[in-house]
């Protein structure tokens, strides 16, 4: 019996001795000599695992187990932070894990679809500290790019704007932009209708459909009546807190500003919103219908109506007056 405990205790301590030599070589630096700076992101509400595996991929750590390990059971895991690191193969193991857990050089910022710029501003100077006067001062409405982005601390207006503009022309191809000669439509008008389907469009389902209403009214000069343009021209709502009023009355339809769709033919002079891809798209190729009207019941599904008649009917189908 003496004999198997003492067994047992070797090789406890060989299985002990193996971990703590396997532990002291697995947190040494990969490369001590090479400092060179390694651009390292980590991804919002990406695994500790998964870190781990793509440090050691990139050789910045000898072991993705040891920095599971390290993260699981050191409590690191909740403490890793997403965002961008400037890393190298000299750091070890520790210093690795203490420079993800600090404070990242660069943040996320996620822009939605359809915010107007001074949304966009107000979202800026929350999590930049970037006055909003100076953003809306140089945003141009329509070609702020809804993206999730990874941008420095220390990012200006200027360059932010910068940012916004390249990651649409990179978006927008320039075969996308040439199909708005085919609709006889400037570029700028197709990003103006983009806009109001973005602020319109409350199902992605719809959005195609909404595009063929808007083209077919321009075609034959049929005013838009396009209640975004109204919430647009309105502007912030205090009681609300919101820069879109939910509930627009008689006398908001009737409010003065080239914006009002109610009271102009045609778009309005430029775009209401920073519309995304999916909107843009719905444009360029937007189906061929003859649908005229369209109303969004309470769940927020547009039925499409090709004359006033069938748009009465829907309105006492689905909303009930």
């Amino acid at each position: 019996m003496k004999k198997k405990i003492v067994i047992l205790i070797i090789i406890f301590l060989l299985i002990s001795l193996i971990s703590i030599v396997w532990w002291n070589q697995a947190i040494k630096p990969p490369d001590p000599t090479n400092s060179t700076s390694v651009n390292f992101i980590i991804a919002r509400g990406e695994s500790s695992r998964n870190v781990a595996e793509r440090l050691q991929k990139q050789g910045l750590i000898r072991s993705s187990v040891a920095m599971f390990i390290l993260a699981r059971f050191g409590g690191l895991s909740e403490n890793i932070q997403s965002g961008d690191f400037h890393l190298n193969p000299s750091m070890n193991l520790y210093t690795i894990a203490k420079e993800l857990t600090h404070g990242t050089q660069d943040v996320w910022i996620v822009i939605p679809e359809g915010l107007r710029k001074e949304e966009i501003s107000l979202k800026l100077a929350k999590e930049l500290s970037i006055p909003e006067s100076e953003f809306i001062k140089i945003a141009k409405e329509g070609y702020m790019f809804p993206e999730t982005y990874l941008v420095p601390k220390e990012a200006t207006a200027g360059a932010l704007v910068k940012l916004f503009l390249n990651t649409f022309n990179q978006k927008v191809s320039e075969k996308d932009k040439a199909v708005s000669n085919k609709l006889n439509l400037t570029f700028n008008e197709i990003i103006i209708i983009a806009s109001l389907i973005e602020r319109e469009a409350r199902l992605e389902q719809d959005i195609p459909l909404i595009a063929s209403v808007i083209l077919n009214r321009l075609r034959i000069g049929m005013k838009l009546d396009i209640d975004a343009t109204v919430q647009y021209a309105l502007g912030y709502q205090s009681k609300e807190k919101t820069w879109w009023k939910k509930d627009l009355t008689l006398e908001d339809l009737d409010v003065n500003s080239p914006y009002n769709t109610y009271k102009n033919n045609g778009l309005p002079p430029e775009p209401i919103c920073n519309p995304g891809l999916s909107a843009i798209n719905a444009v360029l190729n937007a189906p061929d219908t003859e649908y005229l009207f369209y109303v969004a019941d309470k769940d927020g599904r547009s039925h499409f109506g090709k004359n006033i008649d069938e748009h009465n009917a829907n309105i006492i189908r689905y909303l009930n007056k």
